[in-house]
């Protein structure tokens, strides 16, 4: 039966998986209210990084002089794998979660196309533009931005925090191009992730070492950086390396858009926060977005043929 599947599909469930367990962090994140949202990013991509090193560690020697080749690549998409947590969490705590996640989730997607249409020549199609623009208006609707408390911020700190969240997404779509890019020079997809989130957990070591501390004030805290270094980062990016070899950066981003979906059920479900009508309507539209982006062009047609004989 798995014969059957193509390897497009593979990709995009492979993607799937990972947007669900990233959509866990936030909840995860309650559970240890002590330690500091600069610290969670940090453990948890240090932690995953190098769990993947680890595991790509007999592919990676063999094939140094061939990564030695790519060098510029993979010191590039090593630095993005570093600043993308410490981006993401510090625009989070400056401008606000909803706002945070909004600037950063959203421009992932766009940014990606953007690389890809001035390195390697790639057009953004009006399918895909159309997709984008649903999955982003959806995570716009999904922000309750009028009730964040960094509303009351400083101009200059929200402004900052604002700034940071498009590095995020920068940096976010940037490893995922490069991540791509060095697989489509016939380098393993293990050796590739292996090869950035080594890199990139090496450079956030020092930051964990800093801020680490409240992990080992509770075995809660502790749980908690273990659960988002080995599910969220280490099988996460494993299944989204997985992805990216059989599916475009642009598409990969957007089809992620589901994580901010995931994470506002879990925060009803399991900490009991309540959504607005906008809220709802913007998980349907990511839906839609999602719906749009991984079913092939024919098959959409076929099904919109059909419903509209069913009526007639």
């Amino acid at each position: 039966m798995s014969a059957n599947i193509s390897p497009f599909n593979k990709g995009i469930a492979s993607i799937l998986f990972a947007a669900l367990v990233w959509g866990t962090t936030g909840t995860a994140a309650t559970f240890a209210p002590a330690v500091g949202p600069i610290a969670i990013g940090a453990a948890a991509m240090t932690g995953g990084g190098l769990l993947q090193a680890a595991i790509a560690l007999p592919s990676l020697i063999p094939a140094w002089n061939h990564l030695r080749q790519h060098l510029p690549l993979l010191v590039l998409g090593g630095f993005a794998v570093a600043v993308y947590p410490l981006a993401f969490y510090a625009s989070m705590r400056l401008a606000g979660v909803a706002i945070g996640t909004v600037v950063s989730i959203g421009s992932a997607p766009l940014f990606a196309a953007l690389l890809e249409m001035i390195f390697d020549g790639s057009r953004l199609t009006s399918r895909w533009m159309l997709g984008a623009a649903l999955g982003v208006a959806g995570i716009a609707l999904m922000a309750p931005l009028g009730h964040e408390p960094a509303a009351s911020t400083p101009l200059a700190a929200n402004s900052l925090g604002i700034g940071l969240g498009l590095g995020a997404g920068l940096t976010y779509a940037l490893y995922s191009w490069v991540a791509r890019r060095l697989m489509l020079h016939h380098i393993p997809t293990r050796t590739v992730m292996g090869a950035l989130f080594g890199s990139g957990g090496l450079m956030l070591l020092p930051v964990l070492m800093v801020t680490g501390a409240p992990f080992f004030q509770s075995w809660t805290n502790l749980a908690v950086g273990f659960y988002m270094a080995v599910v969220p980062m280490f099988l996460g990016y494993l299944a989204f390396g997985y992805g990216l070899a059989r599916v475009e950066a642009s598409i990969a981003t957007t089809i992620t858009l589901l994580e901010p979906v995931i994470a506002t059920l879990l925060a009803v479900i399991v900490v009991g926060e309540r959504l607005s009508l906008a809220s709802w309507l913007g998980m349907g539209l990511v839906t839609l977005c999602l719906v749009w982006i991984t079913t092939p062009a024919h098959q959409l047609t076929r099904v919109i043929r059909k419903n509209i004989s069913l009526r007639h």
